[in-house]
Formats: C-alpha cells, structure tokens, sequence
C-alpha cells in the first residue's frame, strides 16, 4: 500500500526551559518538516546547497534546518522553475526545515542600487534590470515552499545618521504590510525584521511597530555589518528583551563562536552565516582551543586529527598532515573535509549550550568555553 501522506503540522514556538542565571533559553520550532531545538545554528546553503557537501552528510549529523537565499535562487534557476520542480525541497533532495531570507541583506552588500518605495532596483549579472520588492520577494519565497520566510526590508548600513534610520524603518514597515498582504500560504511562517541601527531608540520603536502584526516570528537584522562586537551586543542586549517571549527569536548573519555565544546569552533562539563553510573552504577549522590555519607548515608533521576529542567524519579518519596536503595540492576533499567539521562543530555547540541551558549552567559553560577557545 502506498505511504499515507504526511499531515502538515502548523508552525508553532514552545519555550522548553530559561537558564537561572541568565536570559539563554532552549525551545522546540515545529514545521511542517520537522522539529527544531533551540538554540540552533543554520547553516547556508545559498543556491540551494551547502558548498561541498551532500545532503546524506547533513542527515548523519542530524542537521535539523538550512537556510537558501530568496536573491540568488530567483537570480539563477528562478522560483518558477523550483515550483515546477515540487519546491525547494523536493529540488535538493532535503526534506527538512528550510529557511529563505527576503533579499534585503544581498540588496544591502551590492554596490549599485537604488532603494525606493516600490523596492529595491539593481542589475544582475547580465545588466538585466531587476525591482525587488516585497511582493515579489514574498511570491519568490512561496514558489520555493520554504518553512520559513522572512519580510523583505532594508538592511542599514553602518554608520547610519538618524534622519536615515528613521526614514528606513517607516518604509520598512510599510514594506512589512506588504508582505502580509502578499502572504497566502500560510503553512509558510513570516517572520518580520527589526530594524534601527545602532539607536535604542529607533530600536524599541520597530520592535512596537513589528510585533503589532501578531507574526510567528522576529529577527534582529542590521547587525554584523560592520558595528564591531561591543555595538552588537549592546543593540541585541537591548532589543532581545522587547521581543516577545512566545515567539521565535532570530538575529541574521551572526556567525563567530563568541558571537553565537553572546547572542544565546541574551535569549535569542536562532542565527545563521557563512562563516563556517566560507572558512573551511579556505583551509580554516573551528575547534573548541580556537582556530586551526591547516595551511600553516606547523601541520606538515601533525598526525593527530583537527580535534581529537570530535566525532566527526574528518576526525575519526584524518590527520592534520593529510589534509594540510590536500589543501596544498588543491585537492577538493580538502574543502569536503574542511566542511564536514566545522558544521559538525558548530552543531556541537548549539546542542552543548541547549544541553548546558536544560541544566542551568550556561554561564559557566560560555565562561570555560572562552577560556579555551582564547589560548
């Protein structure tokens, strides 16, 4: 007999468990495809994939959730050809939570644009003009069938005036509306962003604004561009605790150790970045005493694993000399490797500090963590 099919489940946030000592907190994210614990690190496949890696790794390590990006996927194939595919995940093999950005932060980091009220106007690769707007930003992202979507804003630049800042944040609410307006399935859950800059308070006025609209979730965006840690946590530090408690918390584009580390701290349950692979990729591997520059001829005689007390596939097989060669001889599987653990390290801490949270010992965990990852 055929498999019945899968009821959807609706998307919905429980709050597990808030640490004593601090405001870190662990929750279940529920979507249609899965289960997500919390706090949780999303790695990001921005084409539809993680670069160097296939799906069956990810299931191995039991990775619950990804993030693709609205821009790039509408770029190159186009949300109409993934829709006629079955969806983004029937498109890459993975069949469970996907998170997609809006396009803002990619609208943000290109050096010709033009930011008016109907959206935001630019040039692809092949000079063809093209308006992203909040309509379209939320069609894109409902062709691609994501679990989550999040509203198309504007991404401020660091250093802001507050003229700016303000003017930016109206617009971005009025965009929010828009993307209300423009949501039809509502399996897909909207997040709005929180916008202002480095101004508490432009801040708290977007938070009141935002949260008005009653969605299943919030993202701090605006951070990591530029600010400097002290900036950051001052603007997340101020902002986590007006967000509501019920509601998935998200800052965007946080993506150190210590920085992921700050951000739990402050009762913030998600984030994403391209730290991770980007640096594996160029031969950098997290490891819980810091980075290792495999490069570096230090290792040319190192047979130990990355880390010796990691599970992961390149640490149960590798020595830091065997991939120093690989690297050397540009060999692909050097990347893999590279990869394989810093995702598998980056999902070791989340799951340390949900573990650490459950148990009322986050502070002391983030304190000894520091302590060796500094030396």
């Amino acid at each position: 007999m055929p498999d019945k099919p899968r009821k959807r489940k609706s998307f919905h946030f429980k709050l597990i468990h808030k640490d004593k000592n601090s405001n870190a907190r662990a929750g279940i994210i529920t979507t249609a495809h899965g289960e997500i614990p919390t706090p949780v690190f999303m790695p990001v496949g921005t084409h539809g994939a993680i670069k160097a890696l296939q799906p069956s790794v990810l299931l191995q390590m039991d990775l619950k959730i990804l993030l693709s990006n609205t821009y790039h996927l509408h770029i190159s194939p186009g949300s109409d050809l993934i829709k006629k595919a079955g969806g983004l995940h029937k498109f890459m093999s993975w069949d469970r939570p996907i998170l997609t950005d809006s396009g803002g932060f990619q609208v943000f980091s290109l050096q010709k644009k033009s930011i008016k009220e109907e959206g935001a106007e630019f040039l692809d690769g092949q000079g063809k003009k093209i308006l992203l707007s909040p309509e379209t930003s939320i069609a894109i992202q409902q062709n691609l069938g994501s679990d989550i979507m999040m509203a198309f804003d504007e991404c401020i630049p660091f250093p802001a005036d507050k003229k700016y800042v303000e003017a930016s944040i109206q617009r971005t609410h009025r965009w929010l509306d828009r993307c209300i307006q423009s949501w039809d399935q509502k399996s897909q859950a909207l997040f709005g962003i929180i916008q202002g800059s480095t101004y508490n308070k432009y801040r708290q006025k977007c938070v009141e604004e935002v949260c008005k609209r009653d969605l299943p979730g919030y993202a701090i965006g605006g951070v990591s561009v530029g600010e400097g840690p002290k900036l950051m946590e001052d603007i997340v530090s101020y902002t986590a605790p007006l967000m509501p408690k019920n509601k998935p918390r998200y800052v965007m584009g946080v993506g150190n150790p210590e920085d992921l580390l700050m951000i739990w701290e402050h009762g913030i349950d998600m984030s994403d970045c391209i730290i991770p692979t980007k640096f594996a990729r160029g031969g950098t591997f997290f490891t819980n005493r810091g980075k290792i520059r495999i490069k570096h001829r230090n290792y040319r005689h190192d047979f130990y694993p990355i880390e010796p007390n990691c599970n992961c596939y390149t640490c149960k097989n590798f020595t830091r000399s065997y991939i120093k060669h690989l690297f050397d001889s540009n060999e692909i599987l050097g990347a893999i490797l590279a990869t394989t653990h810093n995702i598998a390290f980056y999902k070791n801490l989340a799951d340390s500090c949900r573990e650490a949270i459950l148990e009322n010992r986050f502070t002391q965990f983030k304190a000894n963590f520091l302590k060796s990852y500094a030396k």
